[in-house]
């Protein structure tokens, strides 16, 4: 996946568009502190994972995200990682300007090809079903890749085709909405099951046989359904839950390392720093080091 990030009044590629004032597309490879707090959205921001799985809070609410869901912010609502953490992923983003109308919602201006009662009807559909979790919406994806290969290439048509884009990805998420029973994930049972059991015993050394059997499946289909439901092979599944169980416990700072080493399920202390840095770029004792004091 190509990296970048288009800014406006910085990134010439969208000087065109006045009401694109961010997009981009991220790979992060470990976890970063202070990368991700949660702040106030000026605009509409999309964020459409990739891979990976992301614990995003919107509005004092947090959710997690796998790959093909999407967060749709809307103007003045709070988003980021409840942690101020960047989990390890992919994703790509947009942020579109908008005119509130208060209570009656906003307006996409001149850009859009949308009639004023279109998209009254799809800013009222959005407000009310705030917040915004759409699963397993894989055309935002494709019209997230076609707007920045649009952006890019530049070739004849290529404003037209960009804000029609802007467009669909407005209409297909209000019409997915309106598809979605729940706005929030509706999670498999079954991997609920398993991650409620994994956390209950993390001391324990799981084999993928062993999680397989709390599912109820063979190894085969066990390893297919985790791969396409969190995006990772069953271990690193696994490690991620032992590590996600392992900052909390740094916070802590009565705890021992060792003990948390122990705790989390690796089975010694060189393995867990060696673990943790791999993901998080720190060493437990240096992650330790960087948690704020509290007031």
């Amino acid at each position: 996946m190509n990296q970048f990030a288009l800014t406006q009044g910085i990134s010439e590629e969208i000087q065109l568009f006045p009401h694109i004032t961010e997009i981009g597309s991220l790979k992060n490879p470990s976890l970063q502190l202070d990368a991700l707090p949660v702040t106030s959205v000026p605009g509409v921001k999309f964020f459409y994972v990739i891979e990976g799985k992301f614990q995003w809070s919107i509005n004092n609410e947090e959710f997690t995200f796998f790959p093909g869901d999407m967060a749709l912010i809307l103007p003045g609502q709070h988003f980021g990682n409840a942690n101020a953490v960047l989990e390890v992923g992919c994703f790509s983003w947009l942020q579109v300007q908008v005119q509130s109308k208060g209570a009656d919602g906003f307006s996409l201006g001149e850009s859009s090809s949308l009639s004023a009662n279109e998209i009254a009807s799809i800013s009222k559909i959005l407000l009310l079903n705030s917040p915004l979790i759409i699963t397993k919406f894989n055309e935002a994806g494709k019209i997230l890749k076609c707007i920045q290969q649009e952006l890019f290439t530049r070739e004849v048509g290529h404003c037209a085709r960009v804000n029609n884009q802007v467009d669909e990805l407005f209409i297909l998420s209000t019409r997915q909405l309106s598809l979605q029973n729940n706005p929030g994930r509706d999670f498999s049972k079954t991997f609920l099951k398993l991650e409620e059991s994994l956390r209950n015993d993390l001391s324990h050394q799981w084999t993928v046989e062993e999680m397989a059997a709390v599912a109820g499946m063979g190894t085969t289909l066990f390893n297919d359904k985790v791969k396409s439901y969190s995006g990772f092979s069953p271990l690193n599944y696994l490690i991620n839950i032992r590590i996600s169980a392992a900052i909390k416990l740094l916070k802590k700072k009565n705890i021992r390392i060792t003990d948390i080493a122990f705790d989390t399920g690796f089975y010694s202390s060189q393995h867990f720093s060696t673990t943790f840095k791999k993901l998080t770029g720190y060493t437990p004792g240096e992650f330790r080091k960087n948690i704020p004091e509290p007031e």
